[in-house]
């Protein structure tokens, strides 16, 4: 591995009396990975390093075959090895993007698998579950990854289902949905090592608010998307997106969210300029725009994924919203991606 600088010059300062061994992070650059995640992950230890002014932590880059590796972004990193066993006291975390699934290599499933084989700890940051998945980590564990992947997700291991919180600790096993989640996650780990005094200073300096609890939703979604606290309206879209497959009718909407059809639709068109049924379409539309882009469903498995009768009756709806039909909009994309 290439030789680090781990101990950066800075102006905050915090004495840590820990005298061990540095612990190691290993992160695993996959094709398309997102820079901020990564980025929200490294530069806690980093920074914590500059506070102590003594090596806490150190870290290293590898990718699948040791090559420069290019972010979602366009900006290419530069890793210190090839894939490689890590030792059994160090982290490893799969930095995953966009498209997940198209990087998703039988490779680095094995990597993950022979890591875990011999008790090495492996996490996912972003979209890093898609390569946990396959190696069969995570059966009965709790994990995320970005809400935005995660319908993609859903439709690929249908036995999985993945929280919508930032980060998830289940045992050892850690994931995060990808930005700043990352930097929360990594926090979490910096305040068992080394206590929360240095776990706020570290937090400050990366002028980051911590969301005060590993359970915090991904999306308080709704909510401040939508700029309303009103619980019937937020019951009514948490339902709605629950049941994208199988869509209810307005009357049975309501009826789950305890207020009457016509006092719905006034909730929409007060806070959302829409009717609910208008939303609740347009919810389906952006489904089956995720898995269009995120799987290789084939349009009729994604109209059917997101309720509607026909890939016909999908083309109406998704044309009217994107400008082209599903298998044109496809093809678009795979022909901008090379293939």
């Amino acid at each position: 591995m290439t030789n680090h600088d781990f101990v950066p010059r800075g102006a905050a300062s915090l004495r840590v009396d820990y005298d061990g061994p540095p612990r190691d992070f290993y992160f695993l650059l996959v094709p398309r990975l997102t820079l901020l995640a990564f980025s929200a992950a490294l530069e806690p230890l980093r920074i914590a390093n500059q506070v102590a002014g003594k090596e806490l932590y150190r870290w290293y880059l590898m990718t699948e075959d040791g090559a420069p590796v290019r972010c979602s972004c366009g900006v290419t990193l530069t890793p210190d090895a090839g894939l490689s066993d890590v030792p059994r006291d160090a982290r490893a975390f799969v930095c995953s993007g966009v498209e997940p699934a198209r990087h998703n290599s039988a490779r680095i499933a094995a990597w993950v698998s022979r890591q875990k084989a011999f008790g090495g700890r492996v996490g996912g940051i972003c979209t890093g579950a898609f390569a946990l998945a396959r190696a069969g980590m995570l059966k009965g564990r709790r994990f995320t990854l970005h809400w935005e992947n995660q319908p993609a997700f859903v439709e690929q291991y249908l036995d999985l289902p993945p929280t919508g919180r930032l980060f998830e600790n289940d045992d050892g096993l850690l994931t995060c949905g990808g930005g700043s989640a990352a930097t929360d996650m990594m926090l979490s780990l910096i305040e068992g090592d080394h206590g929360a005094e240095m776990a706020a200073i570290v937090a400050d300096m990366c002028l980051h608010q911590r969301s005060g609890a590993p359970d915090t939703a991904q999306r308080s979604a709704h909510s401040r998307a939508l700029s309303s606290r009103n619980p019937h309206l937020l019951a009514a879209i948490q339902f709605m997106s629950e049941t994208l497959e199988t869509p209810a009718d307005i009357d049975e909407v309501a009826a789950r969210t305890d207020i009457s059809r016509r006092q719905l639709e006034r909730l929409f068109r007060q806070h959302v300029g829409q009717s609910p049924v208008q939303f609740y379409m347009d919810l389906r539309v952006s489904r089956a725009h995720a898995l269009l882009n995120e799987t290789s469903l084939s349009v009729a498995e994604i109209a059917a994924a997101t309720g509607f009768a026909s890939s016909s009756q999908l083309s109406h709806r998704f044309r009217k919203r994107y400008g082209r039909a599903p298998g044109a909009y496809r093809k678009s994309w795979t022909a901008l991606a090379g293939g």
